[in-house]
């Protein structure tokens, strides 16, 4: 090994092409909750088909963008019939 290497003639940059994105991607930078990436990394691994992470964020925001997700009002409704069924089914019960 040389004391000394000259660098005077090198480039900075990567030294491989970035390998090219599919048509329809963007790469882009984005800061999640570390307990949002958790949960869907569980959800990938308990997958039984092979998907990442990624993939189920992008399904999970594009669900929510075409009004696919369930509504925070419409679970509360289901929830509260649910509850009242079972308090009648109880007094009938009795």
């Amino acid at each position: 090994m040389k004391d000394n290497y000259d660098f005077s003639k090198g480039k900075r940059g990567r030294i491989l092409p970035e390998p090219p994105l599919e048509p329809g991607k963007v790469k882009i930078t984005i800061r999640l909750d570390e307990d949002i990436i958790d949960r869907f990394f569980q959800i990938a691994e308990q997958s039984d088909e092979p998907v990442g992470y990624q993939t189920l964020i992008n399904s999970a925001l594009r669900e929510y963008l075409e009004g696919k997700a369930p509504k925070i009002e419409d679970a509360l409704r289901r929830i509260i019939r649910e509850e009242l069924k079972g308090s009648a089914a109880q007094k009938n019960f009795r």
